[in-house]
Order: C-alpha cells, then sequence, then structure tokens
C-alpha cells in the first residue's frame, strides 16, 4: 500500500464515509483506464458511498422491525394456501397502502400464512426505506393492556 492511498483511507474512516474506502481504489483504477473526467470518477465514489449507506439503512431498518423470521413473498406458497388472493397480495406489495395510511389486517384460521405475508409486506417497507414494526395481536393487545394501566 502507498502512502496516499493509507491517508485516504484514515480521512474516510474519520469521515465515516466506508463506502469511498470501499469503491475508491476500483473506481480509480477505472478512472485511469477509461481515462474518465474527474467528476465522473467523484460521481461513481458518491454513488458507492450512497449505495452503501442505503444498504446499511435498509438492513438497520429490518433489524429494528422486530421480525421472527425474515421472509418474502417469493418464498410464499399460493398453492398452499388457497385462500390467499394472489392478485390482491401483489397489489399490497406495491406499498400504496402506506401511501394512503389505509390498514392491513390478515385473518384466517392458524397456519394458513398470515405471519409470513404480514412479515413479507414489512420486509419490502424496510427495504424501501420506510421505518417498519411487527408485532402480533396477542402481544398488541399485552401492550395496550400495560399502556392503560
Amino acid at each position: 500500500m502507498n502512502l496516499q492511498y493509507e491517508r485516504l483511507s484514515h480521512l474516510c474512516t474519520e469521515l465515516r464515509l466506508s463506502g469511498v474506502a470501499v469503491e475508491y481504489s476500483a473506481a480509480a483504477q477505472k478512472a485511469a483506464e477509461t481515462e474518465a473526467s474527474f467528476i465522473d470518477f467523484l460521481e461513481t465514489v458518491l454513488r458507492g458511498e450512497l449505495d452503501t449507506r442505503r444498504a446499511r439503512a435498509r438492513t438497520m431498518l429490518s433489524r429494528v422491525a422486530g421480525f421472527p423470521a425474515i421472509k418474502t413473498l417469493d418464498q410464499f406458497d399460493f398453492e398452499f394456501a388457497v385462500g390467499a388472493p394472489r392478485q390482491q397480495i401483489q397489489q399490497l406489495a406495491g406499498l400504496s397502502f402506506i401511501e394512503r395510511a389505509e390498514n392491513v389486517i390478515l385473518l384466517g384460521p392458524s397456519g394458513v400464512g398470515k405471519t409470513h405475508l404480514a412479515t413479507s409486506l414489512g420486509y419490502l417497507a424496510t427495504q424501501a426505506g420506510i421505518k417498519t414494526r411487527f408485532v402480533t395481536a396477542a402481544d398488541l393487545m399485552l401492550l395496550l393492556e400495560v399502556a392503560q394501566r
């Protein structure tokens, strides 16, 4: 490693620019090979930083949400859960109900996939940068009872 790279690495650490630290070397080499302008190089490095921060934020949002496990709609078996209307679930996956401040209630007997669907929709929301909290109905009732006391 050369001294300048070490100084840049130290500056990135001080400024908390972990994406720049990761992206810098490869972006610099590519810019030199393609004779890219400095502004193109800078844009590439800053875009890498932004991507890193967004990924970290999505990870943190999904961790804070309190999901029992990470589930996705791709993993949901619509053939088994015949009562779950695929088209309506796919529409919910667009998350427009959140923008309209609407509630979604999933009702059904035990073992039909309500938790899987709720977790999947919540996970989609976290990946879209929306703060989410997973709470079962039983836990919500306990929280409301404690709050009322």
